[in-house]
């Protein structure tokens, strides 16, 4: 009885020894920030930007450009106003002054959603090369390089699969 007892506990341990070398785990590591920006995608995408942030400096300052010139022609006129016209000139500065405010709010909100609107399908697509890649690899876990304390030799970096497979040099 004995002896049956050691031959399956042999028999069991030979078998779990197995499985777990059946079964070793495969980690990865990329560096996504540097993914993006070897996109092409990526680049076009920040040249639209930039530009509709130009044009958007331009309004700007055309904008200050007015708001400075009516309070410098205030400024020289104040003695030879009247009240009332003073008032009314310190109003339309008040106003333009608010609506300067009101358009760099806006600019700015128009900004990131137009970056949002360009960036979202360039995370899309390296996120799916990503997933893909790793599944043909076999790797259970990737890990973003920017957020990683150590990584070991063991774990695989996928930057250079993933940018082959969209075709980055």
């Amino acid at each position: 009885m004995k002896s049956i007892f050691k031959i399956c506990l042999v028999a069991i341990l030979f078998l779990s020894a197995g499985m777990v070398n059946a079964q070793t785990l495969k980690f990865a590591h990329i560096d996504s920030n540097a993914l993006i920006q070897a996109m092409p995608e990526s680049k076009a995408a920040q040249a639209s930007i930039e530009k509709e942030a130009k044009g958007l400096e331009e309004q700007m300052g055309a904008l200050q450009q007015e708001y400075q010139s009516k309070l410098a022609e205030l400024s020289e006129k104040q003695d030879s106003l009247t009240e009332i016209v003073y008032q009314s000139k310190v109003e339309d500065l008040q106003s333009l002054q608010q609506r300067i405010q009101n358009f760099n709010t806006t600019a700015q909100q128009r900004l990131q959603q137009k970056q949002g609107e360009l960036m979202q399908p360039i995370f899309t697509k390296a996120n799916e090369t990503i997933e893909a890649v790793a599944k043909e690899q076999g790797v259970i876990y990737v890990f973003d390089a920017g957020a990683v304390l150590y990584k070991s030799n063991q774990s695989i970096d996928l930057l250079p699969l993933v940018k082959a497979k969209l075709g980055i040099q």
